[in-house]
């Protein structure tokens, strides 16, 4: 009985042992990876400039009354490709016509409502003015960019399908809507704009308003 109870412990001891042979390696290819990972990370930001505060963006154009009247029709709904020179809505005794060609993002369709001067009632966007647009953080690698970089990016609604595309033109004053008070040094941090131009005959067809993320080579 007694030589039974001795040998209890010692059976017990064994897996304790034998995890202890296997904590060192574990702990060893963890390091590994951990090592790995970050002299990726470090190699990557060295060569790019990252931001996923990006989308496609075309400058809108706004189609506005001259003079104040009501909405009495629109020939037009969004999505629309539009003519030159061709009539979209009629306010009071005057038709309201595009300029340029284009495709209409937003359409009020409200017969009846008072417009005033200035006031749109067709959204349109020229599609090929259509850009990548980035915001990019003056701390974030701002002052590493220039026009001609070259650029990788992808637009969320194709995946990860990868795009190229080239800085067209930086901005010289900060983004104000998009300022962001630092708690951690009571400054505050400017984002500044980037348009990245692309070949739209090399890409599937962008929409205005995607959201996209941007690698800038350095």
């Amino acid at each position: 009985m007694n030589s039974e109870k001795t040998n209890q412990p010692e059976e017990q001891a064994k897996p304790k042992a034998g995890w202890r042979k296997f904590t060192l390696p574990i702990l060893l290819i963890l390091g590994v990876i951990i090592v790995g990972v970050g002299s990726w990370y470090f190699i990557d930001q060295s060569k790019y400039i990252y931001t996923d505060n990006a989308a496609v963006s075309a400058p809108l154009i706004q189609l506005t009354p001259s003079d104040a009247g009501v909405l009495k029709m629109v020939f037009v709904k969004e999505g629309d490709t539009l003519r030159a020179h061709e009539p979209v809505a009629r306010v009071g005794s005057e038709m309201i016509s595009t300029e340029v060609a284009g495709t209409a993002v937003t359409v009020n369709q409200d017969v009846g409502a008072n417009y005033n001067p200035g006031q749109p009632v067709v959204t349109m966007i020229q599609p090929d003015q259509l850009r990548i647009v980035a915001q990019i953080a003056e701390d974030k690698g701002f002052n590493d960019i220039h026009v001609g970089q070259n650029v990788h990016f992808t637009v969320d609604a194709y995946g990860s399908q990868q795009f190229n595309g080239t800085v067209e033109a930086v901005a010289q004053t900060n983004h104000a809507g998009d300022v962001v008070f630092n708690i951690s040094d009571k400054r505050q941090e400017q984002d500044y704009e980037i348009k990245i131009a692309y070949d739209p005959t090399s890409t599937p067809r962008f929409e205005n308003g995607m959201s996209a993320r941007v690698w800038i080579i350095k």
